[in-house]
């Protein structure tokens, strides 16, 4: 018995390998004929290689074109397309109530699957806590979000704004937000100055950066005042491509075995990131007065519910990229549009120039008012979504219906906003931008606006609606009010962008003219 064993045994590292690389194969072979042919998905149409093997998700998650090849999917196998073998993507708005809205009494609500939300070696946040924690975790920081506390951070919010206007008026004939060899051109009335195209990408970040980082940690970034990016800030942006990356690993269940390395290799960037989260956190708790920001609540509870600093710290660090990234990017696709529809610009001008007589008339209340700017933002969001992918939710015990179809229990299922939003079945002309149809234009009586969900909505709606309004409307209303626009390069397609669960955006060089008032 054993001679026959050890001769059935490969004696050689090539025979090892040999013996590996056929046991793969036979283990990849048998799972691909399991998923298509007896897995619970079989029947959900997509494509061959899709429902047969996870590596094609992957290949188009890492190059970054997931959610456009999700479209293609879509308009190919219909509103309901099985994307890797386990996942369901959905193009019908009915699924928006279905996956995310709020569940009956009794009722299992759609949990979200850890290995797409939390890392085994970071605290739980709001974004990955289970659903009573996250309960709890809402009403303790929804008084921060309220529209009476953002009338209460009002003259906050407007002066980082009154200073992202002033930077511009200062650095457009000037260095700072200058693209990398960019000439400037002569600009006539400024005594020979050169007129330098400013990425608006960065200031639009800048902005909100200080913004939320006052409002989260008492103090701001200081990227206005120094016309640059802080490291530690800088350095959120960059891992936001590497959490792709992260996310591959976890889903090949390899977690365990590359993290501690990779964890090695980035020791000395995650202890400089833990150490200013630390220090900006240790400020802001040892603050000796209340202030109604997104913190307060939690400090107040922060002994009953058991909170230590590292829980603080990963909620802080959320708030900082949810408060930030995506608002900056909104305003930034909003920018780039306007400008690339000159008749849509026109208008919005005209109503924010006849609306207001002065900067100090354009407040977070008083920009309530301008309805086709909010028309403007909304098309924005629907062409250019600041979270383009599918927030993934798993069907409970005993599967449930969406959109109509019941789905197996353990199917991990989503609506992607950037395929959706671009949905021929729900929107006339849906890769052009045109405010109207958020008018009642007749042109776009059959539009499915309720298809545009970009806060999503249910129980885990974003938190931050309310600011994100706020601060877009005040920020776009000031620079218009302040400046005419162009673009330095209309001929590039700014909106050709990788996406890496946020997107991967390109500098937006824009030359701004300050607007001549009373002779100045």
């Amino acid at each position: 018995m054993m001679e026959a064993l050890h001769y059935l045994l490969p004696t050689s590292l090539t025979g090892v390998i040999l013996l590996g690389t056929t046991l793969l194969f036979l283990s990849l072979l048998l799972s691909s004929l399991y998923n298509l042919h007896l897995h619970p998905l079989r029947s959900f149409p997509g494509p061959l290689l899709h429902r047969a093997s996870l590596f094609p998700y992957l290949y188009h998650q890492l190059t970054g074109r997931l959610p456009y090849t999700v479209h293609t999917l879509h308009r190919q196998y219909g509103p309901i397309v099985r994307i890797s073998p386990n996942s369901l993507s959905f193009s019908d708005p009915q699924a928006w109530k279905d996956i995310y809205g709020h569940r009956a009494h009794g009722e299992e609500e759609f949990a979200k699957p850890r290995v797409f939300y939390r890392l085994k070696t970071i605290p739980p946040s709001l974004l990955s806590e289970t659903r009573e924690n996250h309960s709890t975790l809402r009403r303790l920081m929804a008084h921060g979000f309220s529209e009476r506390s953002m009338r209460a951070q009002e003259g906050l919010i407007g002066g980082y704004v009154d200073e992202l206007v002033r930077g511009l008026k200062r650095h457009c004939f000037g260095a700072p937000g200058q693209q990398e060899g960019e000439e400037g051109k002569e600009e006539g009335g400024k005594e020979g100055k050169k007129k330098v195209a400013q990425n608006m990408v960065a200031w639009y970040n800048w902005t909100t950066f200080d913004v939320i980082g006052d409002l989260a940690f008492g103090e701001p970034f200081g990227c206005l005042e120094k016309a640059e990016y802080d490291p530690w800030v800088d350095a959120i942006g960059k891992s936001i491509r590497f959490g792709s990356v992260l996310l591959a690993i976890r889903l090949l269940g390899l977690e365990d075995w590359v993290m501690p390395v990779l964890r090695r290799l980035s020791d000395r960037s995650r202890r400089f990131h833990l150490r200013r989260t630390m220090d900006k956190l240790e400020r802001r708790v040892n603050l000796k007065m209340e202030r109604p920001d997104f913190l307060e609540g939690l400090l107040r509870k922060r002994e009953e519910w058991g909170m230590d600093m590292q829980r603080l710290a990963a909620n802080a660090s959320l708030l900082i990229v949810a408060g930030s990234e995506t608002t900056a990017t909104l305003l930034s696709g909003a920018t780039y549009l306007l400008l690339k529809h000159p008749e849509a610009m026109k208008k919005l001008t005209e109503e924010v120039r006849s609306t207001f007589k002065s900067d100090e008339e354009i407040t977070l209340s008083s920009v309530n008012s301008l309805e086709y700017m909010l028309a403007c933002l909304n098309e924005a969001m629907r062409h250019y979504p600041p979270v383009p992918i599918g927030m993934p939710r798993v069907v409970p015990k005993g599967g449930a219906k969406v959109a109509g179809t019941f789905v197996p229990q353990g199917t991990v299922v989503a609506v992607w906003q950037w395929a959706t939003n671009h949905n021929e079945q729900h929107f006339t002309k849906p890769f052009e931008y045109h405010p109207e149809r958020w008018m009642h234009d007749p042109q776009f009586a059959g539009d499915r606006l309720d298809a545009v969900q970009p806060f999503v909505i249910g129980p885990r709606n974003c938190l931050g609606k309310n600011l994100a309004y706020a601060e877009m409307r005040l920020i776009l209303a000031k620079v218009i009010y302040n400046f005419d626009m162009q673009l330095a390069d209309p001929s590039k397609d700014w909106l050709d962008q990788q996406i890496f669960t946020l997107w991967d955006k390109h500098p937006l060089p824009v030359y701004l003219t300050p607007v001549q008032r009373n002779g100045v």
